[in-house]
């Protein structure tokens, strides 16, 4: 009877060691030990995603190069046993932030050289006695100033080969077992069991600049029991610090930009070259950029030049001066503190020598030779909420002309957008319903004249799309041609899209010659007033069909 029993047992033990055994994931292998059972899994691309049935008496799991992306939440629920968690050159980019849940047990957590631009650091709320972290070979480029109030027990950080470029010392200074550090060096309590800290920030991208003057101090300020795996901490920027050792350097504390420039007023003959120049000095270094009528300037050439470990000298070249170059330019500089200007007057002599009267600020008046520019501007095309213009000008030197837009509510003040050489087309957007606009097209620097500019009256706002399209549609299309065309023409159908642009060039020189006839302007707009008195439900019938489109509207001034 013994004999039959101790079989018995016998034949259990090796049936649950066989039932442990089969447990056991497909292309992976599990091994026990005196600390536990592990699962090693290290086939190329064993899984897509990390595995929903892992056996659960699990200590140790060791996943690598199955290129899997994301710890979804509860990865690791049902294995709480787990104390040493390996997950290293896989792909992952995103940590739920409940993915290390149910881990309450574990010690040990790596997860190098993945693709992780940031972690979730109140996953870390779930695993209270974590002493391991290894995050190298990452994609990190931000570290939160409460990123290790998590992590109280964290003897072993390893942030070094990510990206990070600036982070404050506060990161550290808000670490719990820093905290207690300290109260160890001020000899508060006993320092029989002090635990060593190491800590590795090497081979990052920092920038040292004064927004990393914090992490600098406390770097150079450490001390054992933290140790730094490496202490050769380098830079990668600014320019002019690239490979230098923290050791090295003294960076001062941030401050916002002061502007300034040599000559606030300048004066020269057409025809000349001149170069603008502005100093910015801030820290850190700020984004310097030159306008001109409360546009960036594109057309010219910028150029920055460093001239100090904080001052930057903005250079702009204006070549083969001209009248329309006229004007305040003003250089701005920006960084996160704050921001700060200058403003350079440009005055030029014209031909004969006279020079421009012009105050700055003002946009200056145009000569005689620019009275006689033709400028003829039409509405190409239309959308629910906007216009597209379009404009023919003659011109002796259409390869250096700007133009400038002038366009706001028809009584209100006008946004000006400065356009370069060799572009006839502009669109907006957003337009509001009933409401009266105005826009021209000028020469740089010339005030809007009679012919340069279309009065416009958007529709209502209804609700269905294809009525609402309609009625701004046509109500754009009507009062623009009215108010476009001289006196005694009469507007062209919608359907014709303007086919008559010969007669408008022949009766625009016709206009030229009758330009002195006194009211004309008044009638214009007494015209168009006329027309705004009424409602936009009168001006164009919500009923109006589509077999309509073919008639003419007549409208003549």
């Amino acid at each position: 009877m013994d004999i039959i029993l101790y079989v018995l047992v016998v034949v259990l033990i090796k049936t649950e060691s066989c039932e442990s055994f089969s447990r056991c994931l497909i292309g992976c292998s599990c091994i026990d030990d005196r600390h536990g059972r592990s699962l090693i899994c290290m086939e190329e691309g064993a899984f897509g995603a990390i595995p929903e049935n892992l056996p659960e008496n699990l200590t140790k799991i060791r996943i690598e190069k199955s290129h899997f992306t994301e710890i979804p939440r509860g990865a690791f629920s049902k294995t709480p046993a787990v104390e040493n968690l390996w997950l290293n050159f896989n792909d992952i980019t995103v940590i739920n932030s409940k993915g290390l849940e149910g881990l309450g047990n574990l010690t040990e957590l790596r997860l190098q050289g993945n693709k992780l631009r940031s972690v979730p650091w109140t996953a870390f709320e779930d695993t209270p006695t974590l002493k391991i972290l290894d995050l190298k070979h990452n994609q990190l480029d931000v570290l939160p100033e409460h990123a290790l109030k998590f992590l109280p027990g964290l003897t072993y950080l390893d942030l070094s080969f990510n990206r990070l470029t600036v982070i404050s010392k506060e990161v550290f200074q808000n670490w719990p077992l820093y905290q207690k550090m300290q109260k160890y060096t001020e000899g508060r309590e006993a320092t029989a069991s002090r635990p060593n800290v190491v800590l590795a920030l090497h081979d990052n991208a920092w920038l040292c600049d004064c927004r990393l003057k914090g992490l600098v101090e406390f770097i150079m300020s450490l001390s054992p029991p933290i140790i730094l795996m490496n202490s050769y901490l380098t830079c990668s920027g600014p320019d002019f610090r690239t490979g230098k050792f923290f050791h090295e350097i003294e960076i001062q504390a941030c401050t916002k930009p002061v502007v300034s420039t040599p000559k606030a007023n300048m004066t020269l003959h057409q025809g000349s070259n001149v170069t603008l120049h502005c100093y910015a000095k801030a820290r850190p270094d700020p984004a310097v950029w030159w306008t001109y009528g409360l546009k960036i300037i594109r057309g010219f050439h910028e150029s920055q030049e460093r001239v100090s470990d904080d001052t930057i000298r903005s250079l702009l070249v204006i070549p083969s001066l001209s009248a329309a170059d006229r004007g305040v330019y003003t250089c701005t500089a920006v960084n996160f503190i704050g921001n700060s200007s200058v403003n350079v007057f440009l005055d030029v002599h014209s031909a004969d020598g006279a020079v421009s009267s012009r105050i700055p600020g003002i946009p200056a008046s145009s000569g005689g030779a620019d009275q006689n520019v033709f400028i003829d501007i039409r509405i190409a095309k239309q959308t629910v909420r906007g216009i597209s213009i379009e404009w023919f000008a003659a011109l002796e030197h259409p390869s250096e002309t700007w133009f400038v837009i002038h366009f706001g509510r028809a009584d209100d003040k006008k946004e000006m957008t400065y356009i370069g050489p060799g572009i006839h087309s502009y669109s907006i957007s957003d337009l509001m319903p009933a409401t009266k606009y105005e826009i021209c097209v000028t020469l740089k620097n010339q005030i809007p004249r009679p012919g340069q500019c279309i009065v416009f009256v958007t529709g209502s706002d209804i609700t269905e799309m294809e009525q609402r399209e309609k009625l701004i549609h046509i109500v754009v299309i009507v009062l623009a041609m009215v108010l476009a065309v001289p006196i005694g023409m009469y507007a062209c159908t919608t359907d014709t899209r303007f086919p008559c642009f010969e007669i408008i060039m022949e009766t625009w020189k016709r206009r030229q010659r009758e330009s002195s006839l006194p009211g004309m302007e008044r009638e214009r707009q007494g015209t168009f007033d006329s027309l705004q008195a009424a409602s936009d439900e009168e001006l164009v019938n919500k009923d109006f069909n589509d077999d309509r489109k073919g008639k003419e509207f007549v409208a003549k001034m």
